[in-house]
């Protein structure tokens, strides 16, 4: 954790080989952040430019001691990325990081054969797409429209993918990893048959990738043209969430001076009363799928160990699932009485 107690922070000794010796591929860490950025880490994330290293250098100790088979990437900046999510907490940074390789391993219908080829589909349907601008903070806005996704084509976990490639690409910018990113989900047009593919079980998943088990920061979510139907929707999310993210829900209806009032016009489409053109979808398609080697060459370095499976780092989600089971029976009432 970042204070100036000297107990939660220990230097490598004088005498000891330093990191860059002990491995000299490792690709040294050199800071991309403005001085702007640099201060607004400072001040926001406990980042210290001068402790930086050693508190990277620490959070690797920790993982070497007491998850050696995790199979990680022990890069600067990879690991950088969760020490930010969790302003420089060495413990949270830790278990963020554990939690992210948790999901990957227990959800082999999303995580196997994850790259952007796989999930062209989904981008070219214009589910999910990222804002070409960003926001006066510096955020980005990633904009999902469920009404873009057709069932019979593909099931819901395609569009898990696709969320999840376009976080990886975003997290890739240490601007991100400092601003976060602001979220704007468009529920236009989103019918009973379609809601009903998002129960408990899955909720609680993605819920859990994207508050606990990804290094991101999540400043806002923006509903807009949600129907009477997302009041059972947000019935399964709600219980997952943590008061700090709930609190960053923001719905809008069908209320575009509302939704500006979080997210300026001069960044949004005209599809969203906007002056940055009609939306397009192509900019982001082709950046993304550009990305695939540097994406596959950064998995490829998150190797599961043969010795190892997800039981060592988490209880089985056998009992987690019957539990998600039982809510779905309890919830699906309260989706038909919102319709």
């Amino acid at each position: 954790m970042s204070g100036d107690s000297d107990c939660t922070r220990t230097s490598p000794s004088a005498g000891s080989p330093s990191d860059s010796e002990l491995f000299p591929d490792r690709p040294r860490y050199v800071c991309s952040l403005s001085p702007d950025l640099v201060t607004k880490a400072r001040e926001e994330l406990q980042e210290k430019p001068e402790w930086r290293l050693r508190d990277v250098q620490a959070l690797r100790d920790m993982v070497c001691k007491d998850y050696p088979s995790l199979g990680t990437c022990l890069d600067d900046a990879f690991l950088l990325r969760f020490l930010r999510a969790r302003k420089f907490d060495y413990d949270r940074a830790l278990q963020l990081l554990v939690n992210y390789h948790t999901c990957r391993r227990t959800w082999p219908e999303v995580f196997s054969n994850l790259k952007p080829s796989a999930i062209k589909p989904v981008l070219e349907s214009g589910f999910v797409t990222v804002l070409p601008h960003r926001d006066p903070e510096g955020r980005h806005v990633v904009c999902i429209r469920p009404d873009r996704w057709t069932p019979s084509n593909y099931p819901i976990t395609e569009n898990i993918r696709a969320i999840y490639l376009t976080l990886e690409k975003l997290i890739q910018s240490e601007e991100t990893q400092v601003n976060g990113i602001v979220i704007l989900a468009d529920y236009k047009g989103v019918s009973l048959s379609k809601a009903s593919h998002f129960g408990p079980f899955v909720a609680k998943k993605v819920i859990g990738i994207l508050q606990d088990g990804f290094p991101i920061r999540i400043k806002a979510v923006n509903i807009i043209n949600e129907p009477r139907i997302f009041k059972g929707i947000f019935a399964i999310i709600k219980p997952f969430l943590k008061e700090k993210i709930a609190n960053r829900f923001f719905l809008h209806g069908c209320d575009l001076n509302s939704l500006h009032q979080n997210i300026p016009p001069v960044i949004l489409p005209e599809e969203y009363g906007g002056t940055a053109g009609k939306l397009d979808i192509s900019a982001w398609n082709e950046l993304l799928l550009a990305s695939e080697e540097d994406l596959l060459h950064d998995f490829s370095q998150l190797v599961v160990p043969c010795d190892s499976s997800p039981h060592d780092l988490l209880v089985s989600g056998d009992a987690e699932e019957k539990q998600c089971d039982d809510s779905l029976r309890g919830m699906k009432p309260q989706l038909y009485y919102c319709y």
